[in-house]
């Protein structure tokens, strides 16, 4: 299967024998039970992507890569949007709050984090306490004001709600975006590092 995975993409195909030999017991039995894995930012060789396996507990979180060539089926937090779970949980509802204003924003956006992986999957990953992760796909700069109206839409949610937007460069919490600092938090396939333009790829470099 030919795929260009994108960072909270979710995969399958992972297998036990893709881990490292020291790879906890708890994820080998994750891929042998046919769970999907979510791509991350790394930089690696060619043919290989980079994945986080999630087991039960929120300690249990696994950093691995696996070859692109045993990728069976992709699944992105864009086409999770319309889904719905038989579970209730507040996370849940507030995915069910925000669509349809999320959706007359004209942004390109999709369900991430646990939320996402249960939507995917059908793997149990939410309960009462959960916040809701979005991304939004940001191909060009959203200046300020505009990142302050998408804040206050999502704060209307029961839950919290944590939303990334997806640069070229990497990814950036809307809630620091929208903030008054000066510098921002960039996390890229590289580095973690603090920039005035998340948009801009010569702050990477500097």
């Amino acid at each position: 299967m030919a795929v260009n995975p994108l960072p909270h993409d979710l995969l399958w195909g992972c297998r036990a024998e893709h881990l490292p030999a020291d790879a906890p017991d708890w994820a080998a039995q994750a891929m042998l039970h046919g769970q999907p894995v979510v791509v991350r930012r790394a930089q690696l060789a060619d043919g290989l992507v980079a994945i986080g396996i999630r087991g039960v507990g929120r300690e249990q979180r696994y950093a691995a890569q696996m070859p692109l060539a045993a990728v069976t089926r992709r699944v992105s937090p864009e086409s999770l949007i319309e889904r719905d779970s038989v579970h209730d949980w507040p996370a849940i509802r507030a995915l069910r709050q925000l669509r349809p204003m999320l959706n007359a924003s004209g942004l390109t956006w999709g369900v991430s984090g646990s939320a996402g992986f249960e939507l995917a999957s059908g793997v149990a990953a939410l309960h009462a306490g959960s916040d809701l992760d979005l991304i939004v796909r940001a191909p060009v700069a959203l200046d300020k004001y505009a990142a302050r109206q998408l804040l206050g839409l999502i704060d209307q949610a029961e839950c919290q709600v944590d939303l990334q937007l997806q640069t070229p460069c990497g990814a950036v919490a809307l809630r620091e975006w929208a903030g008054a600092a000066g510098k921002v938090l960039l996390k890229s396939s590289s580095a973690a590092v603090l920039v005035r333009d998340p948009w801009n790829p010569q702050e990477l470099a500097a």
